[in-house]
Formats: C-alpha cells, sequence, structure tokens
C-alpha cells in the first residue's frame, strides 16, 4: 500500500514537472502593433504602384510581408470606420453612424477580448474617434454626465496626441512598462496624411506628379496634391522610427505588425465619398514566421476583418457577433479569405449642421469585383468636399465651374446641381467611376441583383435608411 502510494505521488510530481516545463516552453503568442494613418488613400504608396512617392519604410513592410490591394473600410469617414475596425462589426451594426457619437459600453472591443486574453494592451497617438467629440460643451456635458468616454476602462494604456515626437515617445513610453511576461498590443495613429497639409520638406514636385485621370489638371490641384503625398513621406519616416524601435528591442520576429489607413484622402470625390479614393486604403501585414514575405492579395478585405485577424493570431476565440472574415488563412495563401460581396456607409460627418453634403449625407454602396452600385439617399443636394471647401484650389475650380471654363466632364463630376439616387458602376471598364450606368438596359439584372442584396444588408442590419426596392405602384 505504502509502495503504491510512493509511486502515484511521484507519478503526480511528474507530470506537475512536465506539464510545468510545457508551460515554461510554450511560445508566447505574437506582439500585435497596428499603425493607422489618417485619410491615406490606397494608390498613393510607391508599393501599391505609385511612381512619384517614396515611401521605402512602408514598401519594406510590404516586401517583407502580404500587401492587400483591394483593402476597404466600412464608412469614408473616421468615426464611423475606427468603430468597424475597433469591434469588427459594421458600422450600423454598432450603431456609430453619428460622427460624434461614443461606442456603447455594451460593445465589445477587441482590445478588450486581447486583455482577457492575456495581453497588455494600449491605444496612442491621433485621437481614436470613439469615446465622442469635446468641442461641443454641451456635449461634453451629456459624455461626463452617463459617463460615456469608456476606453478607459478597455484599455492598459490610454493617451492622445496629434504631435509627431510624442506619439514615439507614447510608443516608447507603453512598450518600457509593458510586462515581459506578457505579449501585448498597441495602436499607434499618427494624423498624416489628414489635413492641414504642413509636410513642406517633404513634398515632391508638383510638375512631376502623375494625376487621377478624373482629376482636372491645374496648377492649384498639382500643389495640393503634391502637399498631400509630402504628408505620406512624413508618415512614412516616422512609420521607420517604430520599425527599427522593434528590431532594436528583439521584438521584431514575434510581432504581427499592420499599416492601415483609416480612411480615403481628404481629396477631390475622396474622404466622405463613397467612391474609391474614399473607402480604398493600403493594408499591410507582416510577421517573420507567419507570414511568406512578398505576398500580394487581391481579395475583396474590410475594416471588420481587422479584429477576428488579432484573434485569430492571438488564440482568442471569435464571438459570434462578429461578421468579419480573419485575413490569417491569406498568410500562406494570398488566393484565401476576403468577401464576395463589401458594404459601405456614409453617415453624419463632423458637428456641423445640415447645409451641405460635407456635412450631412446620407448613403450605401455594395460591390464585388466587378460591379459596384453607390445608393445616394439625398440625391438632390450636390457633392461638396470634405475638410477643403476654403483650399485655393477648390476656389479656383469653383470659379472656372461659374466662367463655364471648366471641362465639361469634370464640370459634370464636381459641379452637377444634384447626384442621381442610383450609380452603378463597371469597376474594370471604369476604375475611375466616372460612367453611371444606372438605369441601361444592359445592366438592369446586375443592378437589381445588387439592390436586392443591399436591401437584404440593410434590413438584417435595421437600416434606418428607405430600402433601395420600393414596391411596386
Amino acid at each position: 500500500m505504502l509502495k503504491k502510494l510512493l509511486f502515484a505521488t511521484a507519478l503526480l510530481h511528474a507530470v506537475t514537472w512536465q506539464a510545468s516545463a510545457q508551460k515554461k516552453t510554450a511560445p508566447k503568442p505574437p506582439n500585435i502593433v497596428l499603425i493607422v494613418s489618417d485619410d491615406h488613400s490606397a494608390p498613393f504608396l510607391s508599393s501599391y504602384g505609385y511612381p512619384q512617392i517614396k515611401t521605402p519604410n512602408i514598401d519594406r513592410l510590404a516586401a517583407e510581408g502580404i500587401r492587400f490591394s483591394r483593402a476597404y473600410t466600412t464608412a469614408p469617414q473616421c468615426v464611423l470606420s475606427r468603430a468597424a475596425i475597433m469591434t469588427g462589426r459594421n458600422t450600423l451594426d454598432v450603431q456609430m453612424t453619428r460622427f460624434s457619437a461614443p461606442l456603447d459600453a455594451s460593445v465589445t472591443s477587441y482590445p478588450e477580448l486581447l486583455r482577457k486574453g492575456g495581453y497588455h494592451t494600449g491605444i496612442l497617438g491621433r485621437n481614436f474617434h470613439l469615446d465622442g467629440n469635446r468641442r461641443v460643451p454641451e456635449t461634453v456635458a451629456v459624455l461626463e454626465k452617463y459617463g460615456l468616454e469608456t476606453f478607459k476602462n478597455r484599455v492598459d494604456y490610454l493617451n492622445a496626441t496629434g504631435n509627431r515626437d510624442s506619439i514615439f515617445q507614447q510608443y516608447t513610453e507603453f512598450l518600457d512598462k509593458a510586462p515581459k511576461d506578457k505579449p501585448f498590443f498597441v495602436q499607434v495613429g499618427y494624423s498624416d496624411p489628414h489635413r492641414i497639409f504642413n509636410a513642406k520638406n517633404f513634398e515632391p514636385d508638383p510638375q512631376s506628379l502623375t494625376l487621377p485621370r478624373h482629376w482636372p489638371d491645374t496648377k492649384g490641384v498639382r500643389a495640393d496634391f503634391a502637399s498631400y503625398l509630402g504628408e505620406i513621406q512624413r508618415l512614412d519616416s516616422d512609420v521607420g522610427r517604430v520599425l527599427d524601435d522593434l528590431k532594436k528591442r528583439g521584438l521584431e520576429e514575434n510581432t504581427l505588425v499592420v499599416f492601415i489607413g483609416d480612411n480615403g484622402g481628404a481629396l477631390l470625390r475622396g474622404k466622405g465619398t463613397l467612391y474609391d479614393l474614399g473607402i480604398h486604403v493600403p493594408l499591410i501585414i507582416r510577421h517573420p514566421k507567419l507570414i511568406k514575405a512578398g505576398q500580394v492579395s487581391d481579395a475583396l478585405v474590410s475594416g471588420i476583418d481587422i479584429a477576428p485577424t488579432f484573434l485569430t493570431v492571438a488564440g482568442v476565440p471569435v464571438p459570434k457577433e462578429i461578421t468579419g472574415k480573419s485575413l490569417t488563412s491569406a498568410f500562406t495563401d494570398p488566393r484565401q479569405g476576403g468577401h464576395e460581396y463589401i458594404f459601405a456607409v456614409r453617415g453624419a460627418h463632423g458637428q456641423g449642421l445640415p447645409t451641405n453634403s460635407s456635412n450631412f449625407d446620407l448613403g450605401r454602396t455594395i460591390f464585388n469585383k466587378k460591379y459596384k452600385l453607390i445608393y445616394n439617399a439625398i440625391w438632390q443636394i450636390p457633392y461638396h468636399p470634405v475638410d477643403f471647401a476654403g483650399q485655393p484650389f477648390w476656389l479656383e475650380l469653383k470659379q472656372q465651374h461659374a466662367e463655364g471654363k471648366l471641362d465639361e466632364k469634370f464640370d459634370q463630376l464636381l459641379f452637377a446641381e444634384r447626384r442621381k439616387m442610383f450609380e452603378i458602376y463597371d469597376l474594370q471598364a471604369d476604375p475611375d467611376e466616372t460612367n453611371n450606368l444606372s438605369g441601361r438596359a444592359e445592366v438592369a439584372a446586375v443592378e437589381h441583383d445588387l439592390k436586392a442584396r443591399l436591401q437584404e444588408w440593410m434590413i438584417l442590419n435595421r437600416d434606418y435608411l428607405p430600402l433601395p426596392i420600393a414596391p411596386e405602384n
């Protein structure tokens, strides 16, 4: 009896020791660094095929990882888009179509899930936009009265700044204080290339630039575009500082680095619109051990896919409420992953009154790799630019329009008195989205199919807009 007891005790010690040894030698889950640029349309990086911009650090990230050529945000505006990225759920689903709204405490963000899974978590740099807006005193009073600013409780480290050097200082402070026995997640947000453009030392020669074909070629447009590209080149140098620091700390080999734009640039037919320049953003992911270098994926990817990707990499269960799809299958085979259809919404922008389509516009879009449908619910109001209505180049274009001197093609795109309620584009034949096919017999079946799919999505997500297919009279 004593021998049996001694044997059982020894066996228990052996099993305990083995489990302890395995625990000690088990690999630590990957660290995650999410770098977010602000107002960054996808074409404007050299790794995305735009030749007149120099972005060696972001290009290196792409060369060492996977670049998604067809990544889209769920909205052409920061608050709405970031809410979807942070939750893995679309903008309507998390009720974040009002620009100044805080993310409700009942909606779980992926940093909270990573934190529960053992990660040390942080958000720093550019304002993350999900705790409401403090510019209007009456709004601040509501936020404080009802305790609606919740992100201080969602992460371990929270700090916001727009200053470039302060962002890097916050980043290093976060890593210095991160527990060594835990993996970490950190979102590093930058203000570039958001207006105001002031990266004068980084600007390329305006005359050397290739303009998008659906832009008028004026001196003012070229100068403004050069200033935008200068912001991206300055951003690239800041990204380089983060990448170099990770390598210096010996963290590079086990860190998933992700670079993404929050929405498209404040450019002609960009930010605030559902056209390509408004929602098509760069997305690059690198991890030396998980991702084969130099891959390019043309899968249709949405901002809602970021959360499930991070959770899957971290070994954290993905809640059923998350509707995004993990991109991890593309890490080894770029043909895998993505969606058949992408959906995006346009809601209120900023805190201004609804005096134009910049402040207030309501629209929806659905598209696949071939066709795109845009539904302009407030079709009676014309296009009005977001964030640059007072810029000299736009005022010059307005003057040319008023004097009848602007080319008719650009005049119709930018200054039509009212828009069409529906727009449909053949994305392969017309990637600039300038030839609206809505109502034409040759695309009637396609248009109806897209409207029906959008109708289903709007119903399931309790959309408050009128549905795109009306009852027959």
